[in-house]
């Protein structure tokens, strides 16, 4: 009987855990058996290895093979099990050097011609690698770049299986090195690169829903722009990410992680330090907005604009389940996505942007424009937005149709880099009240945190908060957000202490939209 080991990793969520690979040969019929939780395309890899050792000139060990995958009760999915299940059975076999890569992680998809392909979440699979004291890994050479990124990592990057057996001790052909050096090299497909950020100089007028966005964007706040088509809510939006300040080191490495899983994760420009911006269409399925897939789910459109901006543009077109769903992240943070076979944790706090027209046809402003919705299809439109998600939005402006004079009246406004700076100094006042606390901004503190702190510091405003809950004009939910806005306001105007103007406001800027 033989006996091999190795190590992979799987990934449930963000979390990765170090797994051990051991592979047995016993005497009986020929098998091929693979225990310990495989899912689908993992139980797959018993057609790959083996195609893919016999490629690489070693003969396939005619003899019952069972590879257990531990610990045996955390799922495992994907095809990134495939190279330490070829390198346990081949050391199960005697071809390697005793002890040779029994300590190392192996990551990677193997090829019916024994080339090494690319895989997902490589970074967070290394992360986990080297926390849990395997800091030695082998990934494919299409993921080099991205695994070292983590730092402590001893990385080495291989093209095909070949080159793996070789430098474990076992006897290669000339030829099939020859063919494997001739073999083109497996990459990952490169997501579309990002462009440069859009300016804000190049919206005209509208002062106060660009002020609406600088607040938000210095609170973390999220933000509702609804109006006629064509006034600027969609060019408003797309400029929310150049005023938001570059991720914290720890962030950028959990955005990044989070990037790698899902894809969309070029890891020739290192790591993700710009606040990401999704812009997902209205026909969008829940499972694409809040993460989904077979077996355990993927991050969906939510989780990728974690630390950054999820743009919903004719929000009351999408689907009310796909609304819905946002309703755990906005509250929390993170999404938990149950299936059948385990759930799986992503972050997901991002700032949520939704834009809408008054009605379906756009044109029921008030202004003697010619709408043609019924009154019933209006208030049904509208109703998409139900009172439970808007109430978790901080701000709500009107981005109204400018006029005929606008291209002689209108003066360029300030460009994102001089509201960017403001954005930036407020969010340095905030982090030094914050300091100590798991919270960055505003936008992400608990109420009853808040109301504390307001009581002790600016005990002159809590009648007046009283007089707003009393009156109710606002949900003790709508209150807090409220209580965040003027907070923010006194950072930009670089007070310690909110005033009551900075609450009238805030209580204006959260009334300003559908709903009231």
């Amino acid at each position: 009987m033989g006996l091999g080991r190795t190590f992979g990793v799987s990934l449930v969520g963000l979390e990765g855990n170090v797994v051990e690979v051991e592979a047995q040969l016993a005497s009986g019929l020929p098998s091929f058996r693979i225990v310990g939780l495989p899912d689908t395309s993992l139980g797959e890899a018993r057609e790959r290895v083996r195609a893919a050792v016999s490629s690489c000139g070693l003969a396939w060990p005619m003899r019952r093979v069972t590879v257990g995958l531990t610990p045996a009760e955390l799922p495992k999915a994907g095809s990134g099990f495939d190279l330490a299940i070829a390198v346990a059975v081949l050391a199960a076999d005697k071809r390697f050097a005793p002890g040779r890569g029994a300590g190392r992680v192996h990551l990677g998809e193997l090829g019916l011609d024994g080339r090494v392909h690319p895989v997902r979440g490589v970074l967070p699979a290394v992360a986990a690698a080297v926390a849990g004291g395997r800091p030695e890994v082998v990934v494919p050479i299409g993921n080099e770049a991205e695994a070292r990124l983590v730092p402590g990592a001893k990385v080495t990057a291989v093209r095909h299986l070949a080159e793996v057996a070789l430098a474990y001790g076992a006897t290669i052909g000339p030829t099939v090195l020859d063919d494997a050096d001739d073999a083109p090299v497996p990459v990952m497909p490169k997501p579309a690169p990002r462009g440069p950020d859009p300016d804000l100089a190049d919206v005209l007028g509208q002062e106060q829903a660009r002020l609406a966005l600088e607040i938000a964007a210095a609170g973390g706040h999220h933000l509702l722009l609804h109006g006629p088509p064509g006034t600027g809510k969609t060019m408003l939006a797309a400029r929310l990410p150049g005023l938001l300040p570059d991720l914290t080191e720890s962030e950028a490495v959990e955005v990044t992680s989070l990037h790698s899983i899902a894809g969309t994760f070029d890891a020739h420009g290192g790591l993700v330090r710009r606040p990401p911006f999704e812009n997902p269409h209205h026909t969008a399925t829940p499972a694409s907005i809040i993460g989904g897939g077979s077996g355990l789910p993927r991050p969906g459109a939510a989780s990728r604009a974690h630390r950054g901006v999820l743009f919903m543009d004719e929000a009351p077109e999408f689907g009310s389940r796909v609304l819905e769903t946002l309703r755990q992240p906005l509250e929390h943070g993170e999404l938990v996505l149950h299936r059948a076979r385990g759930s799986a944790r992503y972050p997901a706090r991002f700032q949520l942007v939704l834009a809408a027209n008054p009605c379906p046809c756009g044109k029921a402003t008030g202004k003697g424009m010619d709408c043609v919705c019924t009154a019933v299809a209006r208030r049904r439109y509208l109703s998409r937005l139900s009172g439970p998600l808007l109430d978790r939005v901080d701000i709500r402006v009107e981005v109204p149709d400018l006029g005929s004079g606008v291209l002689r009246a209108a003066t360029a406004g300030e460009p994102t880099a001089v509201v960017a700076a403001r954005v930036r100094a407020a969010r340095e006042r905030s982090a030094v009240r914050l300091g100590g606390t798991p919270w960055r901004v505003n936008g992400e503190v608990p109420g009853p945190w808040l109301r504390d702190l307001t009581r002790t510091r600016v005990p002159g405003l809590v009648g007046k908060l009283d007089q707003l809950r009393d009156s109710g004009r606002l949900s003790l939910r709508g209150l807090d957000r409220v209580l965040k806005l003027a907070w923010t306001l006194a950072d930009l105007g670089e007070r310690d202490l909110p005033e009551a103007g900075d609450l009238a406001t805030a209580v204006s800027l959260r009334a300003g939209g559908t709903h009231g």
